[in-house]
């Protein structure tokens, strides 16, 4: 695609109290490719500036009643990315200079030849396409990674959210734990976006995907001839992720050696490529995550106390789906939206059988299993609801057991049989509504004293916020 291919269409406004000189420059930018809009008054300029969305203003330095230097001004305070190009008959060095410190584009000084005048503008409407451009990718990267994208009103995903603002702003290093599927690299990549690195690179690497022997070269970079097959010098990833935030995924793959070099560029922010002595430092924020209890690893010997205390300065641990299951309905709904503009579906809800039969599934898969359940149903529903039809046949058949009756029947009596699912079910009424006792006994439809009795049994009197 061509240059003006691209620009075609942007907006241009020409202000100049010679009509004849609006006229012409507006026939010939027309010819051009561009839609002219014009000006010979600073009010009538106003007006077209608060009515549409202009690219590049073209103003005469002299007018009746304002002057190019004025008409500047307002333009930056009220649209501060469109351009301004200004024009004069009578040019000095000086009036140029305080043009372009007061933020213009540029400066041209009459006659103006067809071709200069060409270029300038084309490329001022580059610029400010490529700013629309960086405006639109910033907004899709809020939206996907803002703190919004994470779904969630589980009172344990509040929690979530407050580490998350209290740990984003600051550099200290984090570890995320949570099983896999639970969301791990998305918590890693919205405390990044959200602090003061955003601009900064994400490097990702999943330390249990990369061999023991190259882990360490693909973190810190090796010398040419470091070892078989090292033909060039390459940088490592913590090289890639200065002045932004490396995110280290199953930090507990890493060997007792490098788990000594993690440790010290944790501490020191400097290390050695392999085969070389030259220390390099760099500014990197260090998130890491795992799907181990690493307080076990630790006493089991498998990883080093001195960096488990290192990286566990600030913990944010993700709840598995299966203990959240009153955000299967929020998480479904958003995971359909974007796979009905994915394949171009209009699906426009789930029955409630198949919420029913999704809430009774634990997902061992958590949320990454639901999103490829929710994916296929995208793809293989048959009409403009998702029904149970079409939900993967696991989530079926975990819907349809009776855990009472599962494997061999134990005697009991019909109290002890109920006992389970009751308890599950005032649990989750207990998560949906953030532990509130009263507006979970009026949803169970008992009042506030069986309700405590219940929790009582049932050992769910010790969570912290309930009320």
């Amino acid at each position: 695609m061509s240059t003006k291919q691209q620009i075609k269409g942007g907006h241009i406004l020409i202000i100049d109290d010679d009509p004849i000189i609006v006229d012409s420059l507006g026939a010939f930018l027309t010819r051009e490719g561009y839609n002219i809009h014009r000006a010979n008054t600073r009010e009538a300029a106003s007006a077209i500036l608060s009515e549409n969305e202009i690219d590049v203003v073209i103003t005469d330095m002299n007018m009746p009643d304002t002057d190019g230097f004025e008409i500047l001004r307002t333009v930056k305070q009220r649209c501060p990315d469109t351009n301004v190009i200004i024009i004069t008959g009578y040019g000095t060095i000086e009036s140029a200079v305080e043009a372009i410190k007061l933020g213009a584009y540029d400066y041209l000084t009459k006659p103006i030849m067809d071709e200069e005048i060409s270029l300038v503008v084309q490329r001022a409407a580059e610029q400010r396409s490529l700013v629309k451009q960086c405006a639109a990718l910033r907004s899709q990267l809020d939206e996907r990674y803002g703190l919004d994208a994470v779904i969630g009103h589980d009172y344990k995903m509040l929690r979530v959210y407050d580490l998350v603002e209290a740990v984003s702003t600051s550099s200290v290093n984090v570890l995320v734990e949570g099983e896999s599927g639970t969301g791990k690299s998305m918590i890693a990549r919205v405390v990044h976006h959200r602090s003061d690195r955003a601009d900064g690179p994400f490097i990702e690497v999943s330390c249990g995907a990369i061999p023991e022997s190259l882990l360490e070269s693909e973190l810190f970079g090796h010398k040419r001839g470091a070892f078989t097959g090292a033909v060039a010098d390459k940088p490592g990833k913590f090289k890639a992720a200065d002045g932004g935030t490396l995110f280290l995924d199953e930090i507990d793959a890493a060997s007792p050696g490098l788990q000594v070099k993690l440790l010290r560029v944790l501490q020191e922010r400097e290390f050695e490529a392999v085969g070389s002595n030259k220390t390099e430092k760099v500014d990197v924020r260090v998130i890491l995550a795992t799907n181990k209890d690493l307080d076990a690893e630790v006493a089991a010997g498998n990883f080093r106390q001195d960096l488990y205390y290192r990286i566990n300065v600030v913990t944010i641990t993700l709840p598995p789906l299966g203990e959240r299951l009153s955000d299967i309905r929020l998480l479904s709904e958003s995971f359909l939206k974007r796979f009905n503009v994915e394949n171009k579906k209009t699906i426009i809800g789930f029955t409630e059988d198949a919420l029913d039969a999704m809430q009774r599934y634990r997902w061992p898969g958590n949320v990454r299993e639901l999103e490829n359940a929710i994916e296929r149903a995208v793809v293989l529903a048959r009409s403009n609801m998702i029904d149970t039809r079409d939900l993967p046949p696991r989530i079926l058949d975990a819907a349809n057991e009776d855990p009472v009756y599962e494997g061999e029947y134990n005697p009991m009596t019909l109290k002890e049989a109920l006992a389970g699912p009751e308890q599950r079910v005032i649990e989750a009424a207990l998560k949906h509504n953030a532990w509130c006792r009263q507006a979970t006994a009026d949803q169970l439809n008992i009042n506030r004293t069986t309700l405590y009795k219940k929790m009582k049994r049932y050992g769910l009197l010790a969570d912290p916020v309930a009320s």
